[in-house]
C-alpha cells in the first residue's frame, strides 16, 4: 500500500518532532473509481447504497522481512442499489465520512461493481506492509 501524504508527515512528526499523534478510533476502507494518489485526490464511490465500512487489522508480525499486518474478519459492503463504476482502487480512511486518507492501493482485480452486487473482502486478504 502507498501510505498518503497526511500520515506519512504524521508519523515522521511523532517519531521525530515529539509532536503527539492520535489514531483513529477505528479505520474505514473506501472504495475508489480512480487512484486516489498520496494527496487524497481520487473519486470515491458514491451513492447508490454505498458507505465506507469499518476493518479491523491484527497486531504487527514479521512477513517476508517487513511488518505487516492483515484484517481480521471479512468485510462486506451493502447491496449496490446503483452501479457504483469500475473500482481500481481501495484506501483507509480514519472516518465514516470525510477524515484523512492513511493509505492507498490499487485492486489487482479491478471489478465493475453493479446494482445488486456486493463487494466484500475476506479475512486476510488486505494488508499493510512497511518496507524497510
Amino acid at each position: 500500500m502507498q501510505i498518503s501524504n497526511y500520515l506519512s508527515a504524521a508519523l515522521l512528526n511523532a517519531a521525530l518532532r515529539n509532536t503527539a499523534f492520535t489514531s483513529p478510533p477505528t479505520v474505514y476502507i473506501a472504495l475508489y473509481t480512480s487512484d486516489p494518489t498520496a494527496a487524497d485526490t481520487g473519486t470515491e464511490v458514491s451513492g447508490g447504497a454505498y458507505a465506507r465500512q469499518a476493518i479491523t487489522f491484527g497486531a504487527p508480525a514479521l512477513l517476508s522481512g517487513k511488518q505487516t499486518v492483515t484484517t481480521m474478519a471479512d468485510v462486506t459492503f451493502p447491496i449496490a442499489t446503483a452501479d457504483w463504476g469500475l473500482v481500481t482502487h481501495i484506501g483507509l480512511r480514519t472516518a465514516a465520512s470525510g477524515g484523512n486518507l492513511l493509505w492507498t492501493q490499487a485492486l489487482v482485480n479491478p471489478r465493475s461493481i453493479l446494482t445488486g452486487d456486493r463487494p466484500k473482502f475476506l479475512a486476510g486478504s488486505t494488508l499493510v506492509r512497511f518496507a524497510q
